[in-house]
């Protein structure tokens, strides 16, 4: 497994070496203008919003919590903390904007605290407020060991904030499951009373599944076990929740009792990071951890056989993965393409990257939700990150300089239809370009960010980007973490603190019985190491395939093999519960291609393992589905009825007698066989060794 991540690695690295079609002035240039568009937006909130939590672009004002109209969930991202300046910290440093960097540290330590009576959302909190705080302590550290003297002074205070801010959030972890609630209040914890309401006892597989980095990385960095102990228990309870036949997850369940509550399963909006921080949870925590990555694998063949439909993602049921839930997407799926890089299935994501360009060449930005036949379905955007983050993925993977074309339309589009004077506001329908008077934190945390690192064209300019991983909020995490030393004084600090958050906080809730993988993570070498990727045209040919007016699930990818249709003109019989033989071959092979497997248990029965991932073809896993549910039925009626058609006579079988040639017989136990050929009158069997 070591030697996958060297080639992970690797492939990034491969794209220094590449010819790139535009121009190095031009490239400079537009990265000269992503770092002025960055810092309107920056500078506006600065001057108009500090220390609210967001800036209002339309108003010129900030948005402080309680101060506006409610907008519901969106606002449990807000606590009245500066979430945008804790936000846009690893931006600044790695813009190599350290004069704003280092003023911005000193606001953070000087203005943001945490003791406020607000109910706060635990993901965004996390992955916004920790993931910044940890980002921003990151980047100081690396700036304080490769700038010196900038940043002398500091001493570990964003740490700090952000090991407070966790503490803050640990009660929200108090369920049987050891799924954290929803929401926490930052200064009296949680209502148990309220923790059983609607409202709060039901939560989204990603807001449970989305703080592994982060908390494993506070952990690392503090001594305190907690965090990561917590985070890795709420995945491990998601993993035991998936359906064992589609080893897909549903989308929302109840935080008590681990019932689904919606079954859909895709990778976008209320599922898609779970995914992202599986795999990366392998990367930065290594091998040791690669129960993370055999859980990845599998989840990942079940989408690519079951969700991907042509070139479109689709929402299925879980339980029923042929039958989808939508015919549209939500806009947060374009993240995909970017994690399909890092995984190293560059074909699959230059094809699904392909199908989100031509829905943003079409309507200029990504709609909230849009249809297979490329229509919109919510007509909004908030400027969101994840296709700019997936083309710069693209480009660092490859080198094609059609990345670098898709930023500059990104780039053009925000610059002509986003930009107001205080700002960058949100779109509230692309079709009319009618502006929100809202910009999310992530405009500058990650929007930005990645098209800033798209069109630098000078690697670790300021800051060695591959010495780190990105959160889901593009947060800079250290993956050699004990770099990132503290002082002996604030150790020992973080030392009391971790005794008193174990007292406080039940033995039993420490734990859990985590199953061992199921299977060992697959090996094999990274796609785009091969010769054809080395050329812009073969992309461009995957790219072409993708283009025309057919609905997105009918076209036909060359990336799909994991489960392609059989040819329309080719059809078989398929084999019944009622003839299967365990020792027919030809009944073997079907079921291998229907994706079962046998497997002999100890007392000589056999066991029946349906893995649709594994069949040839998504008719052929329908069929192996069928195929078990009548064996169910088969297996409950037989011996029922002494004149039935499939009754079977239980097969008796005598202990079998082994003789070697020392004469010395060997005695095995054998229990009743359940499918086969009937052995009556034989009086068992006799094997000589030769």
């Amino acid at each position: 497994m070591i030697l996958r991540i060297v080639h992970i690695t690797y492939f990034f690295l491969i794209s220094t070496l590449m010819i790139n079609g535009m121009k190095l002035e031009e490239k400079n240039q537009l990265r000269s203008q992503v770092i002025d568009m960055f810092k309107h937006g920056f500078n506006s909130y600065m001057k108009y919003a500090f220390p609210a939590d967001e800036l209002m672009p339309l108003s010129c004002k900030g948005r402080y919590r309680g101060s506006e109209p409610s907008r519901g969930d969106i606002d449990d991202a807000l606590g009245n903390f500066s979430l945008t300046l804790v936000d846009s910290l690893d931006t600044l440093a790695i813009m190599g904007l350290f004069d704003e960097f280092e003023l911005a540290v000193r606001q953070v330590i000087q203005y943001v605290s945490f003791d406020r009576d607000v109910i706060v959302s635990v993901f965004e909190t996390n992955i916004r407020m920790i993931g910044g705080l940890l980002g921003g302590h990151t980047c100081a550290k690396y700036i304080q060991a490769h700038n010196s003297p900038r940043l002398s002074w500091y001493r570990d205070e964003l740490l700090v904030l952000a090991h407070d801010l966790a503490l803050r959030l640990l009660p929200a972890f108090n369920t049987t499951s050891g799924l954290p609630l929803p929401r926490v209040n930052l200064r009296y914890g949680i209502d148990l009373t309220l923790s059983k309401s609607d409202r709060e006892r039901f939560t989204c597989t990603a807001c449970a599944g989305t703080l592994i980095l982060e908390w494993a990385t506070l952990s690392r960095l503090t001594g305190n076990h907690l965090f990561e102990q917590y985070a890795d228990r709420a995945m491990s309870y998601l993993w035991d929740r998936r359906h064992r036949q589609s080893n897909l997850m549903g989308t929302i369940l109840n935080v008590h009792s681990g019932d689904w509550i919606v079954r859909e399963s895709g990778i976008g909006a209320g599922i898609d990071s779970y995914y992202e921080y599986l795999f990366k949870a392998y990367v930065l925590l290594g091998e040791k951890n690669n129960d993370y990555l055999s859980r990845f694998e599998e989840h990942y063949s079940s989408i690519m056989s079951y969700v991907q439909r042509g070139v479109a993602m689709v929402n299925v049921h879980m339980h029923q993965p042929y039958r989808s839930t939508k015919n549209h997407m939500d806009a947060l799926l374009a993240f995909w393409p970017g994690l399909q890089v890092m995984t190293g299935d560059i074909k699959s994501a230059i094809e699904l990257h392909e199908m989100l360009y031509q829905v943003v060449k079409k309507h200029k930005f990504l709609p909230e939700a849009f249809t297979t036949d490329y229509r919109i379905h919510w007509n909004s955007h908030p400027l969101r990150p994840e296709f700019v983050e997936s083309t710069y993925f693209l480009y660092k993977a490859t080198g094609d300089p059609h990345y670098l074309e898709v930023g500059r339309t990104i780039l053009t589009n925000l610059e002509e239809h986003a930009r107001v004077p205080c700002g960058y506001a949100a779109l509230s329908d692309i079709s009319t370009v009618q502006k929100e008077d809202r910009m999310d934190s992530f405009v500058l945390a990650e929007t930005f960010k990645y098209l800033y690192l798209l069109f630098d064209s000078t690697p670790h300019r300021f800051i060695d980007i591959d010495q780190f991983i990105f959160t889901t909020e593009a947060h800079l995490l250290p993956l050699n973490l004990f770099l990132f030393n503290i002082n002996d004084t604030l150790q020992n600090e973080f030392n009391r603190m971790t005794l008193e958050s174990i007292q406080q906080y039940e033995p039993r809730n420490l734990s859990i019985n985590e199953r061992p993988s199921e299977r060992k993570a697959k090996s094999y070498q990274c796609p785009v190491m091969d010769d054809q990727f080395q050329s812009h045209q073969y992309k461009e040919n995957l790219r072409q395939n993708i283009r025309g007016d057919q609905d997105m699930t009918e076209t036909i990818t060359t990336a799909g093999k994991h489960m392609e249709k059989r040819n329309n003109n080719i059809s078989y019989r398929r084999l019944t519960a009622a003839e299967f033989s365990s020792d027919n071959s030809d009944h073997i092979i079907q079921l291998k291609q229907m994706g079962i497997q046998l497997q002999p248990l100890p007392d000589g029965q056999i066991q029946l393992i349906h893995m649709a991932s594994t069949a040839d073809s998504i008719d052929d896993a329908e069929n192996g589905l069928h195929f078990m549910q009548e064996m169910i039925e088969f297996m409950k009626n037989t011996n029922l009825h002494d004149n039935s058609l499939i009754h079977r006579i239980p097969l008796s079988v005598i202990p079998l007698l082994i003789s070697s040639s020392s004469k010395k017989s060997i005695r095995f136990p054998v229990a009743a066989a359940q499918f086969g050929q009937q052995l009556h009158g034989t009086q068992g069997v006799n094997i000589y060794s030769l």
